[in-house]
């Protein structure tokens, strides 16, 4: 392999010669080799790097043209294009599991863009400090960094996997609106609901959970940057923070604003702590919707049976014909890691001291993390298993006529305890509830006819 030599103020490093990081990324490269090539810091966190650092550099050169010159700034913009686009992904290899203010990701940002800015300038223009790194800080620019990959996950991935979602439920509900089946509490008979009531229940909930997100989307939308090292802005020109929000806002089309204490936006992640429970809410109800699912579509012949499911690949290497749940089980995996992802959240926002949080790099791994699971996991749930859910109205019927707790349309007519009796004999004698109900003299036949129809239960 070819090297040339960078250096920083340790001295010279020896460097990929076809990449365009410098000194202070492979010293991190070489000196935290902790799952290397598979914990990388995730693209949302490069992308962001890229809108931030476009950011800066316009508001410099507005503030600060004498030293952000318009040559200078031509060839950062460029540069950041490409690392906004992702074509410059590669050069981006540094662990999650670095230093905890991610100032070498920060130092990997600036050295790639002033290098390519460089090339693309055809000089020396470009350092990664001074010019990359104007008005800045990593203790400000990962933060910011963090919270612009968050909105972009929740808004543009999140949101939408759940409107694709709801919108099939919303068409299951008009298509199931006149079937009756038995109801569950406690894995137990109930009384009655209509299927689509019980779809609908899916449906509130990823609705409630979609508000949930947005509203803490909001508070991720103040950013730090202009904060610098300590939150004091030190070495950045006054203005320089709300420009450069204003410039965040206009690359990305959604409104970020500059955080109005920065030693609070330096120091807590509270603000990811509270959108990532948003995301375990999210995965608590995927969790519960998948399980109702396959319970309801359990058997074929043992089991509840009363929705049919796509049939999507064999499910055993040694039952022929076997057939399994398998988009539930993602969806069920998917809801444990954003649950687990939620502890690690939580443990890491708590560890700040002082001035800064030192936990942000593994804090920003697991919240995309959760967020791009929970995306994938809901528009593969929905096209490879929701969207073919049909009901077995012969099977829904025959529950419903079986199950004992029918018995509480009676309560009006012969009170709770001789309604517990009917049932419980009913249970007993393998009889109907009818039969048990007349047998001990608390209705006559034709009566219990007038008043029980298990339909207009719901």
């Amino acid at each position: 392999m070819d090297y040339r030599i960078e250096h920083d103020s340790m001295g010279e490093v020896r460097v990929p010669a076809d990449r365009y990081w410098a000194a202070q990324t492979e010293r991190s490269r070489n000196n935290f080799r902790i799952g290397a090539g598979i914990e990388t810091m995730p693209a949302e966190i490069i992308n962001a790097f890229g809108i931030l650092k476009k950011a800066a550099a316009l508001a410099n050169n507005s503030l600060r043209p004498e030293k952000m010159t318009d040559e200078k700034l031509s060839a950062v913009v460029q540069a950041c294009d490409e690392v906004i686009s992702g074509s410059l992904n590669d050069h981006f290899p540094l662990v999650v599991w670095q230093t905890g203010s991610g100032t070498q990701s920060n130092m990997n940002s600036n050295e790639v863009i002033a290098n390519r800015g460089n090339e693309i300038a055809g000089a020396k223009l470009l350092h990664p400090n001074d010019d990359i790194n104007m008005s800045q800080s990593s203790n400000d620019t990962f933060p910011t960094a963090m919270h612009i990959a968050a909105v972009v996950a929740l808004e543009k991935k999140v949101v939408p996997a759940i409107d694709t979602l709801v919108g099939t439920l919303k068409r299951l509900e008009e298509e199931n609106e006149g079937i009756v089946k038995s109801g569950r509490t406690h894995l137990q008979d109930a009384t009655p609901i209509k299927f689509s009531q019980e779809i609908s229940g899916w449906r509130s909930s990823l609705e409630k959970d979609r508000r949930m997100i947005l509203s803490a989307c909001e508070e991720l939308k103040e950013l730090a940057l202009g904060g610098t090292a300590v939150g004091t802005g030190l070495n950045a020109p006054a203005g320089f923070a709300e420009k450069a929000a204003e410039n965040i806002s206009e690359i990305t089309g959604i409104r970020f604003v500059t955080a109005p204490n920065k030693f609070h936006s330096l120091t807590s992640k509270d603000e990811i702590v509270f959108a990532h429970g948003a995301l375990k809410a999210l995965a608590a109800d995927m969790m519960k919707i998948a399980n109702d699912v396959r319970w309801l579509a359990s058997g074929p012949r043992d089991g509840l049976g009363e929705i049919f499911i796509p049939e999507n690949e064999p499910g055993s290497s040694i039952m022929p014909g076997k057939v399994n749940p398998t988009q539930c089980e993602q969806v069920t995996m998917v809801a444990v890691q954003v649950i687990g992802n939620d502890v690690a959240v939580g443990m890491a926002a708590s560890q700040g001291n002082f001035e800064l949080n030192v936990f942000m790099p593994v804090c920003a791994y697991n919240f995309l993390q959760s967020a791009r699971l929970l995306a994938e996991s809901i528009l593969s749930f929905n096209s490879n298993c929701a969207v073919g859910i049909k009901a077995n109205r012969e099977k829904m019927h025959h529950n419903l006529h079986n199950s004992l707790m029918l018995v509480t349309a009676l309560n009006p007519y012969i009170g709770y305890e001789n309604a517990a009796k009917t049932a419980k004999k009913a249970f007993k004698d393998n009889i109907s509830l009818k039969e048990a109900c007349v047998e001990l003299g608390f209705l006559t036949a034709e009566r219990f006819d007038e008043v029980f129809h298990p339909e207009q239960m719901v």
